[in-house]
Order: structure tokens, then sequence, then C-alpha cells
């Protein structure tokens, strides 16, 4: 079990989330098996709520972030569609979504980071009661083609295969994060809830919003001059600052590793500008303060851009308890011949 840091009690709403996200002593009997596990997000929600993960990362930086925080193991391995798993009833993950993000390149099935054929395979091998993964909006967009491929397979595997564009911010995440949620059932899922409260920047980070730390970057002028060019070219109605009053931008690699156009910046109250830290970083993704990133820097920026919101994880884990817990509606056999058919996706 991981330990556990103290925050401040300086701020209400981190207090909470370190409460909400810790790993409980009693653990449900399900195994979830986590691909493309990244430091953790995804598996510390469904550990939150009881469950014992297993991941498959390749990236050392993350899978020794995962071990250092979660109960669950994490292998450190390249995934392809011969790799062999242990049993779960449960497999979640977040196949690479470079082919599909629009910060990437969009290839799809021609990109050679795709995860989805090891993800497929996967299922197959396994006949897991329910699998749930995460991808970026482009999956149901231009990308769509290929997401209706992935169905097809996935459904003459014997599952209904329900798609939704969910908002992390509808979930007490402090961030404006669209992600594709895809999920195999077999009848009577139900996709979480929205949360009519949201959650500002300002809340998140209480009183790290005018403080100054120790390792702050500041913008220089040079840098204050292509942001505003770059903000004219966007046409942007407000400055891209981090806000008080609202939830942030979506949180990216690029945007918090790179001295980029639109990198995360707080203003002062004295006009100087600077690049958001690791951890207030990790607040608006809703990672508790006792969770700690290892590796570099850049290593840490990276986990923190690409990981899913612990609590939204915690959200969606909790929407896999309630299916569980009624039980499956039909057979894999029922359900290949088109009981439950999903006719159209939803998107919100």
């Amino acid at each position: 079990m991981p330990t556990y840091t103290e925050a401040p009690p300086e701020n209400a709403w981190i207090q909470q989330v370190n409460e909400s996200l810790r790993i409980p002593q009693n653990n449900r009997q399900e195994r979830v098996l986590d691909l493309f596990a990244g430091c953790g997000g995804l598996a510390l929600g469904f550990e939150s709520v009881g469950f014992r993960t297993y991941g498959f990362e390749t990236n050392l930086s993350c899978v020794e972030t995962y071990r250092l925080n979660l109960a669950g193991e994490c292998v450190c391995e390249h995934l392809t569609p011969q790799t062999r798993y242990p049993d779960a009833e449960i497999v979640i993950g977040g196949p690479p979504c470079q082919p599909f993000s629009v910060g990437g390149n969009q290839k799809g099935l021609e990109d050679a980071r795709d995860g989805f054929p090891a993800f497929i395979a996967a299922i197959e091998q396994l006949n897991p009661r329910i699998f749930l993964l995460e991808n970026v909006r482009g999956l149901l967009y231009r990308n769509k083609w290929y997401f209706e491929q992935l169905r097809h397979k996935l459904e003459k595997l014997g599952y209904i295969v329900e798609a939704q564009l969910l908002n992390a911010k509808h979930y007490c995440v402090p961030q404006n994060r669209e992600r594709v949620i895809v999920v195999g059932h077999r009848g009577a899922f139900k996709f979480p809830t929205p949360h009519t409260k949201v959650i500002s920047a300002g809340t998140a980070l209480g009183s790290m919003f005018e403080q100054v730390p120790d390792n702050a970057k500041w913008l220089t002028p040079s840098m204050d001059a292509y942001i505003a060019k770059y903000e004219k070219a966007s046409c942007c109605k407000n400055p891209r600052d981090l806000h008080y009053d609202r939830p942030a931008r979506t949180v990216t690699c690029r945007n918090l590793a790179g001295a980029t156009g639109d990198m995360h910046r707080i203003r002062l109250p004295d006009g100087r500008r600077r690049r958001i830290t690791i951890r207030e970083a990790a607040r608006l993704q809703s990672f508790p303060d006792w969770f700690e990133f290892t590796g570099s820097e850049t290593d840490q920026y990276y986990q923190v851009g690409n990981a899913v919101a612990p609590l939204f994880a915690k959200a969606l884990a909790q929407s896999v308890i309630d299916y569980l817990d009624k039980g499956a509606k039909y057979t894999s056999q029922e359900v290949m011949e088109g009981k439950g058919a999903v006719k159209q996706l939803a998107l919100f």
C-alpha cells in the first residue's frame, strides 16, 4: 500500500480529493487489467473504489510512478497482439492516442504507435466481463471510420459496444477535458451521471494561484510577444492564461512541458506570468497531493498531461461496480445474435 503525506489545511477541495482517492483496505475480488497504463491515473480511480489493478506500460518512469503510488503491480512491457496476460474480469486502458489526436499526425491504422490491435487481442484472449477504454475525441470524428472498424471487431467477440464523449469537468475535475469513453458490456451498463457543479482552477489551486514557487519559470518579454502574436492569429477573445474563476483549458504534455504559445501559465497580480508547476498541473488533473511522480521534470509533465484524470476515472469505476453488481443482462451468444444492439453513438 502507498504511504500518504498530508496536505496543508488551506484548501478544502484538495483535502476532499486526498481522502476520496485514498486506496481502501477492503478489496473487491475482481482483477482489473490496466493496459497502456501510463502513470496510473485511470488505475487510481479504480483502486479508490476497492479494485486491485495489474498494469502494463512501456515507459519506465511511468511504471515507477505507478508502483510508488498504487497497490497494484505494473509491468514494463511493450504490448503487441501476441502479449499474454493473467486472467482478469475487467480490462481498462488508454491505447496510444497519437494516431487520432489533433496534436498528432492522425494516421490511424497507419501509425506504428497504434495500440488498439493489442487491446482487441487482450479482450479476445481474456473474455472479460466488461472492458473500458479512454481516448481523444478525434476517435469519433475525423477517425470515426476507424472506430467503426474497432467496434465491429469487438462486437464479434460478444459485446455491446457503446461510446460517449464525456467532459471531465462534469466529474469534479477542474479542467475542460473532453475524452471518448468506450465500454464493452453485455447489457444494462450506465455511464456516470454528470455533476452540475463545476470546479474552477482557483478552487483547485487555492493559494498557489498567487504564490511564487522556488522553481518558478518566468515568461520572458520575447515569450510574451510570441504569445500575443499566437493569440491574435488564433482569434482568442480572452487571454489563454489560467483563469481563477473557471476550469482550466485541457492539460496536455505539450502545453505543460514545452514553452509554446498555448502553454499553461499564471498571471500574478503584478502582471508577471509564470508557467505552472508539476504539482499545480497535477491538481488540475485531480491528482491528490500525496501522489508522487518520478523521473525528470519533463517525464513528470508528460505523465501528468497524458493521464486520465483520477476523479473522472473514479466516476467510471463506480459505473463498472454498478454494472458488475447487477449482473449482465445477456450472454455473449445473445449479444452476437443482436440483443442489446446500440443503434448510434451518444455525443455529450
